[in-house]
């Protein structure tokens, strides 16, 4: 597994990240153009008009739910993250956002679902831990995998693929770069094509360019949300993504990112950890098809 790092540099050259994406980095001065370059067009974002039955039968037939690996939040979310859509889940510090995303990850490789595409912002990615959730899956019903527990290691961690990625602008250059890899079919292992895009946190890049030396702070926060969703959508991906939580005043708190990233993600959920615990809760606060305010109980595995 390859981890590449990210971030905008001060040249004009490129690196090639683990998943073999040639990745290009703008000069400071271009920033305005690259953020445009990277914005959907209207007619690449419809695409073609679809009917209800059209609709239907897509919902049925291709996107299915990918399991996080965490029972309490699979069987909240009948049945795991829905290919297709863009789930959120947000939380305080230490409540368990990245855990969500490793065990998501891992489980991802250990039912061989397809290739997982981790960004991280923040330095969270564990690679052991990652290993050591897969240790701990019972893989007695897995076909392909009476392999050495090492060789089996291995085989599943080539799966996932590291980004780390530092500001706004590595964002788009790698969200940009994998939609061509993507309409190119070129992100694969083992003939699997990735099933799983997460991005652990969004918060942190987003919250820096919102009312602060960038202008076009908001706007650049929406063209990153079209873009998640119109891959999510065009190639079946699930979408996961971290968020943290702000003051809402009176002692209350409430998801970053303010009302306009509010009505992106098709599926938003809070979690939160007993103090000294591996007992978290998941609520939800936003759901395609689930009541808001159904709550859980789910036991991260230490």
């Amino acid at each position: 597994m390859a981890a590449a790092g990210g971030g905008g540099g001060s040249g004009g050259g490129g690196t090639t990240s683990g998943c073999g994406l040639k990745r290009r980095y703008a000069p400071r001065d271009q920033e305005e153009e690259t953020m445009n370059q990277d914005q959907p067009s209207k007619e690449d974002w419809c695409g073609r008009i679809w009917n209800g039955m059209d609709l239907l039968k897509d919902a049925t037939e291709n996107k299915h739910v990918l399991p996080t690996g965490l029972e309490g939040i699979d069987t909240l979310l009948g049945g795991g993250l829905r290919q297709g859509q863009l789930t959120e889940v947000t939380g305080p510090s230490s409540s368990g956002k990245t855990q969500v995303c490793l065990h998501s990850a891992s489980h991802a490789a250990v039912k061989h679902m397809g290739v997982v595409m981790y960004l991280d912002t923040s330095n969270s990615f564990s690679p052991s831990r990652i290993a050591t959730i897969i240790d701990g899956t019972n893989l007695s019903d897995q076909r392909g995998f009476d392999l050495p527990p090492k060789e089996r290691l291995k085989t599943l961690m080539k799966s996932i693929i590291c980004e780390s990625v530092f500001d706004i602008f590595g964002m788009f250059d790698i969200l940009h770069q994998l939609e061509v890899s993507l309409l190119s079919d070129k992100v694969k292992s083992g003939g699997k094509k990735i099933c799983l895009l997460i991005i652990d946190s969004i918060s942190s890049l987003l919250a820096p360019i919102i009312g602060g030396k960038y202008p076009q702070g908001r706007s650049m926060m929406i063209s990153v949300a079209m873009i998640l969703k119109k891959l999510a959508y065009e190639h079946n991906l699930s979408v996961l993504v971290t968020n943290h939580m702000v003051s809402a005043g009176n002692g209350a708190v409430k998801p970053a990112l303010g009302e306009s990233w509010k009505a992106v993600p098709h599926v938003r959920l809070v979690i939160s950890r007993e103090h000294d615990s591996n007992i978290c809760t998941a609520t939800v606060l936003k759901h395609t098809q689930l009541a808001s305010g159904r709550t859980t109980k789910f036991v991260i595995p230490s």
